[in-house]
């Protein structure tokens, strides 16, 4: 037996059956940090693209909704609750995205797509003004109550 969840015994991929699960309320909290140059941090409300920081957590709250769309084994879920929030500091861009609903499973991979997003829409926004920009993006926590 696979000890992946989305792999059985014969190594083909399936949906979790999560139907013997009870509801429960769930919450995930994602990070993602955009590094860049200072210049390019001091620039983020006045790019050519317009304010970075306000499509960025735009972009993140709707790509926490999506998140069946884009990740193929993922469960529709009726989330509750997303929230994107970004700090700058001298050198680089922190993100934070939250994610909850009341489901049969996790709401990790909806915090995750949200930090994801947002940071590569930060990304998009500065690319013409610093090319060497980096990002990582983390699950920081994971609740069930």
């Amino acid at each position: 037996m696979s000890d992946l969840s989305h792999v059985d015994e014969t190594g083909a991929v399936h949906m979790v059956d999560v139907g013997g699960k009870p509801v429960q309320q769930r919450r995930a909290v994602a990070r993602a940090t955009v590094r860049m140059a200072p210049a390019t941090a001091a620039r983020l409300r006045k790019l050519p693209k317009g304010d970075a920081l306000a499509t960025a957590q735009l972009a993140g709250i709707m790509a926490a909704k999506r998140t069946a769309e884009l990740i193929p084994l993922c469960h529709p879920l009726p989330l509750t609750h997303v929230d994107v929030t970004l700090e700058v500091g001298e050198d680089r861009v922190e993100i934070r995205a939250e994610a909850a609903t009341a489901a049969q499973t996790g709401v990790e991979m909806e915090a995750l797509t949200a930090a994801s997003v947002a940071a590569l829409t930060v990304y998009d926004m500065a690319k013409a003004v610093d090319k060497a920009m980096t990002f990582d993006v983390a699950l920081v926590e994971k609740v069930k109550e």
